[in-house]
């Protein structure tokens, strides 16, 4: 194993970017066991009926309309990697659109729909599919996180059966009635979310944070599109999250998810759209920094966090022990639930919880950091973090304290760990270590109307775009 780490830093160094380091696609055996259990979360806990994925699990919740997107995008891989056949993913992925296409859409307050104008509720009733409850909104991003996976399915299952070519016709269908002008509340921008009950959001979607996929779908939309003065208006706020110099530059933001969640489905590499071709890298090249700002910050440890260090690391949005202030090492110390954990920027959160999705979903930005950061998790901490589906969301070393926690539980000696897997969390582990080893996602992905559209009505060019 020593080998190998040592060949991935070897060839990183030679090539000087972490873009073509994505092509080494050589693994440790814990990547093949993490990769299916990831891939055991979303097959074994959905519900069969209607495609809808828990937003957590094994505690009964709802589902997430976004980890029902990373669902779909986890099935083919199944396929791929022999986890399934193509026929019992095809027929799971048939359930969720079918559901999704006939799901009620509509104005109505209160839980009578599941969405509006063509976009989702943020969460839904695992059984009856309908609004959770009267406080959920209607979100564009974890509609375009759902539809990024719909498209995802539409482009691979390109087969000539009769499941297969329904497949297309339904996600296609589900796509073009989303009614991206309708959210540009305020022109050019995109809202956030919808209420019946009190209309849109206050706030709109200004760079830089997960929200370039929902502009690439809505500038590629051939029924509802946006105008490129949305991208415009979208950069225009980016001089505020610059940060570091020279070859650490990069358009920041805490939490790291912000720097994945897009990267999912869309190969940034090579492609620039103005504001990057002014800077002179891209947004691939971005994320691998913000990925080697987290292990900086880990190093420096300015809280004294119990086990940050070289390769340990990764703070993100994720589950915490408690919503309380307590003493830790001389300082008062604000401990959370789920929270927008993150490093860097105005909205920087710490509490010494470490989320494993953070540095695992970061394996195709830097292997060469990656790949001995989540052996190191799995050798030191495994038999308290590592189960059924893989890691869980979180833990949190430093969290000794003999007090009541709100979820997870406190192991005495070795802190508090989380005893739920998250959807969001564990879609993007599964969809970039195949990136990483094959770039399945981004392969069919690239050859998708809609992204290309999308990404050139945005202003990139280059890379593979050029093709």
């Amino acid at each position: 194993m020593r080998p190998l780490l040592t060949s991935i830093l070897a060839a990183c160094a030679l090539i000087g970017a972490g873009q073509a380091c994505a092509r080494d696609t050589a693994l440790p055996a814990v990547f093949d066991d993490i990769e299916q259990r990831t891939f055991q979360f979303f097959w074994q806990t959905t519900n069969p009926a209607n495609g809808l994925v828990p937003d957590r699990y094994p505690t009964p919740s709802f589902s997430s309309v976004a980890a029902v997107g990373f669902g779909l995008t986890a099935y083919p891989i199944g396929v791929e990697r022999g986890y399934i056949t193509r026929q019992q993913a095809r027929d799971r992925v048939l359930a969720t659109l079918r559901f999704f296409r006939n799901a009620p859409q509509g104005a109505d307050k209160g839980t009578k729909t599941s969405g509006y104008k063509g976009f989702f509720y943020h969460f839904l009733d695992m059984k009856t599919g309908l609004r959770y409850n009267d406080k959920v909104e209607l979100s564009t991003i974890d509609t375009a996180l759902f539809l990024a996976g719909a498209l995802f399915c539409e482009s691979y299952f390109n087969g000539s059966d009769a499941g297969e070519q329904e497949i297309r016709k339904l996600a296609k269908e589900i796509y073009e009635r989303v009614d991206w002008a309708w959210a540009q509340a305020r022109k050019p921008s995109i809202a956030l979310g919808w209420e019946p009950e009190s209309g849109f959001h206050g706030y709109d979607w200004k760079g830089y944070n997960e929200a370039m996929l929902i502009y690439v779908l809505a500038l590629g939309s051939p029924t509802h599109a946006v105008q490129p003065d949305a991208w415009q208006a979208w950069t225009s706020t980016y001089a505020k999250s610059l940060e570091g110099k020279g070859d650490r530059e990069h358009l920041g933001f805490p939490s790291l998810f912000v720097h994945q969640y897009s990267h999912v489905w869309i190969d940034f590499r090579g492609i620039r759209d103005q504001y990057m071709r002014e800077r002179g890298y891209d947004y691939f090249e971005n994320s691998r920094r913000a990925t080697y700002r987290q292990q900086a910050y880990a190093l420096e440890n300015p809280l004294g966090c119990k086990g940050y260090g070289q390769n340990v690391w990764g703070i993100t949005a994720s589950d915490g022990p408690v919503d309380k202030t307590l003493e830790y090492n001389g300082r008062q110390l604000p401990f959370r639930t789920y929270s927008a954990r993150g490093v860097g920027g105005l909205k920087a959160y710490d509490d010494c919880t470490l989320a494993p999705t953070a540095a695992a979903s970061s394996l195709p930005f830097a292997p060469e950091i990656v790949v001995p950061a989540v052996l190191e998790m799995k050798q030191r901490y495994g038999d308290f973090i590592y189960g059924k589906y893989g890691f869980y969301d979180a833990f949190n070393p430093s969290f000794t304290y003999d007090v009541p926690v709100s979820q997870g539980q406190v192991v005495p000696g070795r802190g508090w760990v989380d005893v739920d897997y998250l959807g969001i969390d564990q879609g993007p582990i599964i969809a970039m270590t195949e990136n990483y080893r094959t770039e399945l996602v981004w392969r069919v992905m690239r050859g998708h109307p809609v992204v290309r559209r999308g990404l050139e009505r945005a202003g990139f060019t280059g890379g593979w775009l050029a093709k």
